[in-house]
């Protein structure tokens, strides 16, 4: 009996232990975050498409230069963003809170000015007649108050004569402009070039000239001390 009942409890499969249902609870957790990979997955591959798909029909409309889309998650506008550049296109963001946060694609041949720029960060609607009207009201504006500067600031007086007519006589009318053609500076700043001394000599010579005077210079005064009664004859 007893070995038969040791046959039947051993043939009998064990229960699971903590370990093994611990390994089970992972694996469903690991099944369920796949299946939730490749749902997302899905959701941006369909969302992609169907950008692409009216990108593509924007691009293709001569009538249309922007397109805009609706409030959506970052990620998503990440994808609006990649679709935009993949077709040659220019897109911006706006919205100052995120849940506000959409995007407008603009034909690069259409790019959008500053103040267009500005309006859709301040929340606001363009219109492009408007701004035309309100571009010419201001460049008008701008001419009146330069037309205004004119009047206002006082008119040049121009002298009567021309003050070098009055020195005409004496330094002529080309004296300056000839002095003026002579732009030809000295070799070296200072010193007078060779060419336009008049005295050749070398230095040499000069210095053994002055030498010579200076020794002529002190015989003469020397003979003139040594003769007598020339102090009474000078006096």
């Amino acid at each position: 009996m007893a070995d038969l009942l040791g046959s039947i409890l051993s043939s009998m499969e064990k229960p699971p232990s903590v370990d093994d249902k611990e390994k089970k609870r992972e694996k469903e957790r690991k099944r369920h975050l796949e299946k939730l990979k490749a749902e997302d997955r899905k959701r941006k591959d369909d969302f992609r498409s169907k950008v692409e798909k009216k990108v593509s029909e924007f691009i293709n409309d001569t009538s249309r230069t922007r397109l805009k889309f609706r409030p959506v998650d970052k990620i998503y506008r990440s994808i609006i963003h990649d679709v935009a550049e993949v077709a040659g296109a220019t897109s911006f963001s706006f919205g100052e809170r995120e849940e506000e946060r959409y995007i407008i694609i603009f034909k690069k041949e259409y790019a959008p000015t500053d103040e267009e720029l500005n309006a859709y960060r301040r929340g606001e609607t363009w219109d492009p007649e408007e701004a035309r009207v309100l571009a010419k009201q201001k460049a008008d504006e701008k001419e009146e108050m330069r037309k205004q500067e004119e009047r206002t600031q006082p008119s040049k007086v121009a002298p009567a004569t021309d003050y070098m007519d009055k020195y005409k006589k004496i330094v002529g009318d080309e004296s300056a402009v000839d002095g003026a053609r002579n732009l030809t500076p000295n070799k070296q700043f200072g010193f007078v070039p060779s060419e336009n001394k008049k005295d050749k000599r070398s230095v040499e010579e000069t210095m053994n000239a002055i030498r010579a005077k200076k020794k002529q210079k002190t015989a003469d005064t020397e003979t003139t001390d040594s003769v007598p009664g020339s102090s009474l004859a000078d006096s």
